[in-house]
């Protein structure tokens, strides 16, 4: 169906692609898998019409074709579905998806009741239970993951590329979307999909393509292959998983967190988080697991002092109470967040990696009122070195990194002001294997060193792994603390709300 022969691209010095050549076949899930940074999106930004000049040529259903726009691409039959996500915030859901291919009435107007009705349709197939006229800017990422799935959804395409499409959303959507793509596959579509969750690709996956460093390794079936197999293919050596050593004794509490409350931003009689009560010891990792809406990021927000207006609660740091009325007090304290959207709240895109990460620091930075550079830029190289950040120098734009590179900036800009307490709202979504085994490793040692650490993971396999105790969260209540020794099942029971 769609053929890349020697696709070449470069960026400012960076050859992000060099001579790839691949094939993916109709009506098979092609799984196309490497590190960070391999040039995945990339390709899939040049077959989508994105980006529009390269090397080499396409091949669409046995013919030449050269993509100058993402519209240009739908209308040849290619859709695809962005790991950063491509949304307008403050139009409907229902104008998002209709953006550009507005319905219109027999007399010119737009036909909102047709537009509302078609996404009521397409939400009600993806069991998302918002109404149409919603703002995006009031959805969770989870939930505009899926907005971006009907979007792509509403064009019948020959060829739909899903880029980390289950990279934000909740196991029972996860299973709404691979019965999706299974209709998909019977209709003789083409699936290209990107991720990172080896055990996915192994449900869903027909076909692989190996990149590695912008080059193509190899292809061919899954059937057969492990994941030792893939892995080795990926980074072209062995990768053995990181686990918390069981066993670390609670030594003395850091953080002491007592009935914290959050109302809601609308029905202000009803609370968000409801009377959270539990402790962070020094060194000590902690997990916290949840469905999408249990409140986990809303939790290490108000933490943080995102939502001082609506925050009763008691916090001790080090034994001694403190006031968190806005971030600056939260950094001051010797908090630090990590958040969910890297691309959102993490990163100024459009700055360098040196400038982002010397933003929480800068007055450690200043000489005389004025930013020194040289500490400035030993600052950076220190983080690139430390993190194995991949780019060409510390002065490469943000915005054109990887998103696990993107996110090891984010990693570093915080573990520049020396946290006692860092919280990590999924901190290796979107990354790969390897990537995350360095950013595992990364969290044990910081960790050993005594930091007390928060994290916020919707895999149960990565809040097993490197966790010392799990919190399980449910509709805004704390509803269990296990051991790691906890079996998935009975964490996922403690997480799934009950119903009355």
């Amino acid at each position: 169906m769609l053929i890349a022969e020697n696709i070449t691209k470069r960026f400012a010095g960076v050859t992000a692609l060099e001579n790839v050549c691949l094939e993916f076949q109709a009506g098979k899930v092609n799984a196309v898998i490497g590190e960070n940074g391999a040039g995945k999106s990339t390709l899939m930004k040049i077959l989508s019409g994105v980006y529009p000049d390269y090397e080499g040529r396409i091949l669409f259903k046995g013919q030449p074709v050269r993509f100058a726009s993402p519209r240009e691409a739908q209308d040849g039959g290619i859709a695809i579905i962005h790991q950063e996500l491509n949304l307008i915030p403050y139009l409907s859901i229902t104008e998002n998806i209709f953006l550009g291919r507005e319905l219109t009435t027999q007399w010119g107007m737009l036909d909102r009741k047709a537009m509302r009705l078609r996404t009521q349709q397409l939400l009600d197939r993806l069991k998302l239970t918002v109404s149409p006229e919603t703002l995006v800017a009031e959805l969770k990422v989870g939930q505009q993951q899926v907005v971006e799935i009907a979007k792509a959804l509403l064009i019948d395409s020959e060829v739909i590329i899903m880029d980390e499409p289950t990279s934000a959303i909740s196991e029972s959507e996860v299973e709404v979307l691979f019965s999706i793509i299974a209709d998909l596959k019977k209709a003789n579509k083409t699936i290209v999909y990107i991720s990172h969750k080896l055990d996915e690709l192994f449900k869903m996956a027909d076909r692989f393509v190996v990149l590695r460093d912008g080059k193509s390794i190899e292809s061919g079936d899954m059937r057969g292959m492990t994941h030792d197999d893939i892995i080795r293919k990926m980074v072209g050596r062995s990768v053995h998983a990181i686990r918390r050593k069981v066993g670390s004794e609670l030594v003395k509490p850091l953080l002491t967190v007592k009935n914290l409350c959050l109302k809601h931003p609308v029905r202000t009689q009803e609370n968000l988080l409801k009377n959270i009560s539990f402790q962070v010891g020094r060194g000590e990792i902690v997990g916290i697991f949840g469905l999408m809406g249990a409140g986990r990021t809303e939790l290490l927000e108000t933490l943080f002092g995102l939502h001082p207006k609506r925050t009763s609660s008691t916090i001790e740091l080090n034994g001694q109470k403190i006031k968190v009325n806005k971030p600056a007090d939260a950094i001051e304290a010797g908090l630090a967040l990590v958040p969910e959207d890297r691309k959102k709240d993490g990163l100024v895109l459009g700055l360098d990696v040196r400038t982002n990460i010397s933003l929480t620091n800068l007055r450690s930075l200043e000489q005389g009122g004025f930013l020194n550079k040289t500490k400035e830029t030993a600052l950076a190289k220190k983080y690139v070195a430390d993190l194995k950040i991949k780019t060409s120098s510390e002065k490469q734009t943000a915005r054109n990194l990887s998103g696990g590179n993107q996110q090891k900036i984010v990693l570093s800009k915080w573990l520049a002001t020396n946290p006692k307490l860092l919280m990590l709202d999924e901190p290796t979504r979107g990354i790969d294997v390897n990537a995350k085994n360095e950013i595992y490793k990364l969290i044990l040692q910081l960790a050993d060193e005594g930091m007390g650490i928060l994290v916020v993971s919707s895999e149960l396999p990565e809040i097993l792994a490197i966790s010392d105790r799990i919190l399980v969260m449910s509709e805004g209540c704390l509803t269990s603390e296990l051991s790691v020794d906890a079996s998935e099942d009975e964490i996922l029971k403690a997480a799934i709300p009950q119903t009355l």
